[in-house]
């Protein structure tokens, strides 16, 4: 069996004296673990990081092996970011949630997405908000869409201003000021693309799909199907996405 595609590199844990054992996230074949002969070596080590975009050949005898890959490196994203906490840890993060994904199960769009979101991380003035839409995707695509269309309360389709942490729905204004306390802000860029894009929505809008991975993905003591992240077994709130939100707000605080 042989296949090429083109793909992310999400993770790569040591495997033997030399090898690597990587997972992609591939444009047609979604997420892939191979081994990477020599991969611990001074020539390979820089191409298997974390959030570099690389072309991959994979061959095993059956198509149910493991297989070995074959890497070129395309983009060295994560080298460009070594000097940038805050980047690294959005390229983290990202990482984190393509982790969470069944394995050779394709998601040709939000490749492409994360491919973008990537190119832009030396813009913190344009990321943070793409990555909260790039959240927003994740969660569908796992299952966990969002309806931000109308109000779950009255049908209305105006002043929507609160997701219910239970359904998943925006409500109105009006229909939940009596429970504001208890429902999620919906920051306005995420229903409208051309609302500016605040500090303050950025952070409302981590917390709105931090709270829905957490529901789904990463509260303790969950046992999801497919996952293979520790960040998808019920472990709690990724560190990279932990260290996010800390970077974030001390930025946002400093500007």
């Amino acid at each position: 069996m042989h296949w090429s595609d083109e793909g992310i590199v999400i993770s790569a844990r040591p495997h033997g004296e030399t090898s690597l054992l990587c997972g992609l996230f591939t444009k047609e074949r979604g997420r892939h673990m191979g081994l990477v002969r020599g991969g611990r070596s001074k020539a390979l080590r820089p191409v298997c990081q974390a959030g570099n975009l690389v072309l991959v050949d994979w061959r095993a005898r059956l198509d149910e092996h493991l297989g070995m890959f074959v890497l070129e490196l395309s983009e060295p994203i994560a080298s460009r970011h070594l000097t940038s906490p805050l980047a690294l840890s959005g390229l983290s993060t990202l990482c984190s949630h393509l982790s969470l994904f069944a394995e050779r199960d394709p998601h040709g769009g939000l490749y492409e997405g994360a491919v973008y979101l990537l190119s832009q991380l030396e813009d913190v003035s344009i990321w943070p908000g793409l990555l909260v839409r790039f959240e927003l995707e994740v969660l569908s695509e796992l299952g966990v869409g969002l309806d931000l269309s109308a109000c779950a309360a009255s049908g209305v389709r105006d002043d929507l201003v609160y997701v219910s942490p239970k359904s998943g729905r925006a409500v109105s204004r009006e229909a939940g000021a009596p429970y504001h306390d208890k429902l999620l802000a919906l920051p306005p860029f995420l229903i409208n693309e051309q609302a500016p894009v605040s500090s303050q929505d950025i952070l409302a809008g981590l917390t709105l799909t931090g709270a829905f991975f957490d529901k789904y993905f990463w509260a303790p003591g969950l046992e999801v199907s497919g996952a293979v992240s520790p960040s998808g077994r019920g472990e709690g709130v990724p560190f990279a996405r932990q260290q996010l939100i800390k970077g974030l707000s001390r930025y946002f605080a400093a500007e």
